[in-house]
């Protein structure tokens, strides 16, 4: 089976999820876009500014669209984890620069999210990590984020990364980390540390970084998506 067809039918499997977890057809059958690839950008509570680097995911939906065949939306959707529309999404984005907060009730529904097909990207984007892992405990307290190997298929989907993330913006010193969470054999929760990918991917004049990083940034990016709507 093809990326593309692997991607359809993944985009296919969450719907019929979203309905028999209880999510109401409002939510699961708005003609409007109907079969696009959607990220939502979760909306969180603590603090810390989860609408940062706004130009970074329509640069990736437009990414996504032209390197892997797919329709994409044109805007991100903003979210809370406890919206219900949040299940016809496969793909979840979180980022900040600070406090990251969920609840008893939005960690259980996290959980149900990913263990339904859902996948969710975290970006540290400078100052998010302690809360960020702090909160993901919530969501799956048996578990700890583990480095993911660089021959993950996450790393090589589409564009080969052999030695792991890429390097966009100098935060902490060091490499940059990949962190994950794996759900029932399958990769749930990735978390991408200590470089700062959302930034790479805004508009040109954001950051004014290098087309070479822009470009490794995009394409890390791309491959994250692929890997969530084939798995």
């Amino acid at each position: 089976m093809n990326i593309c067809r692997k991607i359809a039918r993944k985009i296919i499997i969450i719907l019929l999820l979203a309905v028999l977890s209880g999510i109401s057809a409002a939510a699961t059958a708005a003609p409007a876009g109907a079969g696009e690839f959607k990220i939502a950008r979760l909306k969180y509570r603590g603090g810390g500014d989860w609408y940062s680097d706004p130009t970074s995911l329509p640069n990736l939906l437009k990414g996504a669209e032209d390197v892997l065949g797919i329709k994409a939306a044109k805007e991100e959707v903003r979210l809370s984890i406890m919206d219900e529309a949040l299940f016809t999404c496969p793909f979840a984005y979180v980022t900040g620069h600070g406090k990251v907060k969920f609840s008893e009730e939005e960690a259980v529904r996290l959980r149900l999210y990913l263990a339904s097909g859902g996948f969710l990207w975290a970006d540290d984007n400078y100052g998010m990590d302690e809360y960020f892992r702090k909160e993901i405990r919530k969501v799956f307290p048996e578990q700890e984020l583990l480095e993911i190997p660089f021959d993950h298929e996450i790393y090589h989907m589409v564009y080969a990364f052999p030695g792991g993330l890429p390097k966009i913006h100098e935060h902490h010193g060091g490499p940059p980390h990949g962190y994950g969470i794996v759900h029932d054999g399958r990769l749930v929760v990735f978390y991408s540390y200590n470089t700062d990918i959302g930034d790479g991917l805004e508009d040109a004049d954001v950051h004014n970084d290098p087309a070479e990083k822009r470009q490794a940034a995009r394409k890390m990016a791309v491959n994250i998506v692929a890997y969530a709507l084939t798995h």
